[in-house]
């Protein structure tokens, strides 16, 4: 039975939500227009119950959705699209923003949650600010309105709510069976299932919804002539939003880090970069908003970086959604038909604050007085400028398919192509830039803290030059002789590092000096000190990354694979091969595949495969035995269980030099629907990370295997298998078939083949033949160590010979690559020590907000 009713509820809420923000933000509009002040508060009244209505609406739109979702009503394109009944419930809220509506629906609610915020706590600019965010709320509704309009057959928005008949009106089943319901979804993409992806998307597009908040201020400073009074209020919002987009960046870098296999936690893929530019840009104008207290030039510059921040959140946008990127980015979404809907939006409020700024321009305060080298606005301004320049390279580059359709839609060609080698292209430029961050940061906080004047420059910076120095080449020496890097071959990693240390000294002095006074003040203190931290961990943990699997057995993992024969055989020369419980060296350590593994999902440690049985798509497996872990017995024998069948993990020991061994289990999930996705597996030392992944790994399930071979022998024979030469040892009876006692009338018999194989390590095959309830059964029983299947199949008591049909297949093996990232651990506590520095500013900031704002300010 299809579940109608509930999917035009969805649509109904979608409806409320569109048309309620668009009265909330023409009362807004009204409320900021009219010189009655009853008018004012009538019309602001209005306005606001009008947007609590609307932040209802979208709560509605999401409870739905997540039911259908939740519920597996498949007859809805979305949950089809984007779930299947194997997720399990953490999983499935991933699946809500899969997909353009679903995302679109998070960024609506953040931006209906920090509306009904901003309402609350800053009467004052309520009006202008809640009309910028009910115009944007509009664009954002029309996104997943889903309507088309009639005579000129329009479409607005994709809604979430399509039935599947819908969605793909030209499927034959249709004609045959109108209320046709799939029995399953098409699945979440593998690559995110992650614990990562159920809190980095909610918290990146709460990033993306904060940048809303400074921009609203600003076109309301615009908007009403009070230009310099929206910098006080809209400075802790530009922090919360710088604080929260870098962690959703930062989280999404460790997503990448520990499920991609790429080998880092950046790739500079374009919607990478799209995020990150309107970060940079937003710490740019957070400096200018601060320094503008001090110098009134500041403040068109602080107009500017804020615009600038919020619609190249819309480009990202664009770029992400639009569908033109192509295959430039592994991120972006397919065009639903919106590309028209992003640009009208992006332009929409570009237009806006282009014609206000055009328009206020020369009443803005400004301070003509000249900034000298020796003021610490000049140093800050050179950080801000720094990080623009960043940040232009960055979009540059990336934009080069839009510059592409830009032409094209002029009646030209242009093929100009994006960076074949990314991580190469952009680190040349950024790494200088991180450079200059690094210094900027150290001497504007140096001139900020501590009015350095022309005469006092020396004694104020040359004592943590000369330290820096020193600990810069000590630092070379240091990673020479432990061989973490080689710094005299590249000059860039040099100043890179002389910037950090040069960056964590002078920021750290500073520290301490604040906190003999008051340290509530030491939040930018403690920022820098982050930043610098984290720019020496990705200096040494990708600068330095060592390949550490270096085949060196001779012979070319494959010489038809273009996947390892390209860039001069690279991958052939750069991974290993791992027999099936053959140990094997690579580097420090004594590796042994111990085979593949199956997770379960309430489980605390994976299954090996011999102890379940998997029911083919079901999700669920039957326990061939008592299934204990950790000393709690969780299943007995032939209970049912769900497991995850599609990820497969390879249980690997390394064994160091000091004996120690850690057992990884490196992920290889097999998606029959989306494609094969291998995900890392990492030991984590205090100096630096073992980054390991199944780069290739046979399918077990679908051997090919041999003619059978038919083998008769007496004890103690002679015969070749699959260029092993075995002997059968023994054969005996046995009291027990599959670990249940046979019946009196029952018989099994056993044999034991024993089989030398390559490494001269011996290894066994057990065949039985059975007699139970009078039937014979002729088991085959598999050796994966040797790739080796025997079947029990005649016993000749008058010659004393016995009968052995052989099959035999490729071992089992895996092929792992494995690299070496030091010292990555500072980019990580970088992160943590940042986190600090934004909270501490951002309380210090709300506090001086507060106080004026009480005073009626």
């Amino acid at each position: 039975m299809l579940h109608t009713t509930i999917g035009n509820i969805g649509h109904l809420f979608i409806i409320l939500s569109f048309v309620t923000s668009l009265i909330s933000t023409i009362g807004y509009f009204k409320s900021v227009q009219t010189t009655d002040l009853l008018q004012q508060a009538s019309w602001k009244r209005f306005s606001r119950f009008a947007f609590y209505i609307h932040g209802a609406a979208v709560v509605g739109v999401i409870a739905v959705l997540y039911t259908i979702i939740y519920k597996h009503y498949f007859e809805y394109h979305y949950a089809w699209s984007h779930s299947s009944k194997a997720l399990p419930v953490y999983y499935i809220v991933s699946c809500f923003w899969e997909g353009q509506e679903g995302s679109f629906l998070l960024w609506i609610f953040w931006h209906a949650v920090l509306g009904v915020v901003l309402i609350n706590t800053n009467k004052h600019w309520e009006a202008p600010v809640m009309a910028i965010f009910g115009a944007v709320q509009v664009f954002l509704c029309s996104m997943i309105l889903g309507v088309v309009l009639p005579l000129i057959d329009l479409k607005i928005g994709s809604s979430p709510f399509l039935l599947m008949r819908e969605a793909m009106p030209d499927l034959p089943v249709w004609a045959m069976k109108p209320d046709f319901i799939p029995e399953d979804g098409n699945g979440l993409n593998p690559l995110l299932q992650n614990y990562w992806m159920v809190i980095h998307p909610p918290t990146l597009f709460l990033g993306f919804a904060t940048t809303l908040i400074p921009f609203a201020y600003a076109i309301a400073g615009l908007w009403r002539k009070e230009f310099s009074e929206w910098i006080r209020p809209a400075l802790p919002w530009a922090l919360v939003s710088a604080l929260v987009l870098g962690v959703g960046i930062i989280m999404g870098g460790y997503w990448a880090y520990e499920t991609l296999n790429f080998g880092g936690y950046w790739n500079w893929d374009p919607v990478e970069n799209a995020s990150f530019v309107p970060w940079l840009v937003l710490i740019a104008a957070i400096h200018c908003m601060i320094i503008y207290k001090n110098n009134e030039a500041a403040l068109r510059t602080s107009f500017i970086l804020v615009v600038a921040t919020f619609i190249l959140v819309l480009y990202s946008t664009f770029l992400n959604r639009s569908g033109i990127l192509g295959e430039a980015s592994v991120h972006s979404f397919t065009d639903l038909g919106l590309s028209g809907q992003l640009l009208i939006y992006m332009l929409f409020f570009l237009f806006v604050a282009v014609v206000l700024l055009i328009i206020r321009w020369k009443e803005i305060p400004s301070d003509d007085k000249e900034v000298t080298t020796y003021s610490r606005e000049f140093w800050i301004f050179m950080g801000a400028t720094t990080l623009c320049l960043s940040a232009f390279q960055i979009i540059a580059a990336t934009s080069l398919p839009v510059y592409n359709k830009i032409v094209e839609g002029l009646g030209f060609v242009s093929k100009l192509a994006p960076p074949a080698d990314a991580p190469t292209y952009y680190s040349k430029f950024q790494l200088w830039f991180g450079v200059g961050i690094a210094v900027f940061s150290g001497i504007g906080q140096a001139f900020w803290w501590r009015k350095i004047k022309k005469e006092t420059l020396s004694k104020h910076l040359l004592t943590p030059l000369l330290l820096s120095l020193v600990l810069t080449f000590v630092a070379i020496f240091f990673t020479a002789k432990t061989q973490v890097g080689d710094f005299f071959s590249t000059p860039t990693y040099i100043t890179l590092l002389f910037g950090g240390i040069f960056s964590i000294i002078t920021n750290g002095s500073i520290l301490l000096d604040i906190f003999k006074g008051n340290y509530k003040l030491s939040g930018g203190a403690v920022t820098h000190i982050g930043v610098a931290m984290m720019l020496l961990g990705i200096l040494f943990s990708s600068g330095y990354s060592k390949v550490v699997s270096i085949n060196n057995s001779g012979f070319a993992i494959s010489e038809k694979d273009e996947a390892f024969t390209k860039d001069n055989d690279k991958e052939n020369k750069e991974n290993v091969i791992l027999w099936l419980n053959t140990p094997s060296e690579m580097s420090d350590y004594t590796l042994t595949y111990k085979g593949v593994r199956v997770e379960g999902r309430e489980l605390p440690e994976y299954l090996h495969p011999k102890q379940v049985e998997l029911i083919e798509n079901d999700f669920h497996a039957v326990a061939l035995e008592d299934i204990v872990q950790q000393g709690k017995k969780y299943y007995s024998a032939g209970d049912t269980l769900p497991v995850f069948p599609e990820n497969k993990f390879y249980e690997i020991d390394f064994r160091d030099k000091e004996g120690k061994i850690t057992t990884l289990y490196p992920r290889f999930q097999i998606n029959k629907k989306m494609g094969n996705a291998p995900s890392p597996a990492l030991k984590h030392t205090i100096g630096g990370d073992l980054y390991t992944y199944v780069a290739l790994a046979p399918n077990l399930e679908e051997k090919e295997w041999s003619k059978t071979e038919n083998f008769t022998v007496a004890l103690k024979d002679t015969f070749f298998l699959n260029d092993y030469v075995a002997v059968l040892d023994q054969v005996k009876r046995v009291d027990t078939y599959e670990g249940k006692p046979l019946g009196p009338n029952d018989a099994a018999v056993q044999a034991t083949i024993k089989v030398m194989g390559k490494d001269f390590r011996p290894y066994e095959v057990n065949p039985v033949f059975v007699i139970k309830e009078g039937l014979v059964a002729m088991p085959s029983i598999e050796n994966d160590e040797i790739g080796v299947r025997a079947k029990f199949t005649n016993i000749d008591p008058k010659t004393g010979q016995f009968g052995f049909a052989i099959n035999t297949t490729q071992r089992d093996f895996i092929i792992l690559k494995a690299i070496k990232k030091p010292l990555i651990n500072l980019l990580w506590l970088g992160t943590f020590v940042l986190i600090i520095g934004f909270v501490m500013a951002i309380i210090r900031r709300y506090r001086e907000f507060k106080l004026m704002r009480d005073k009626g300010f």
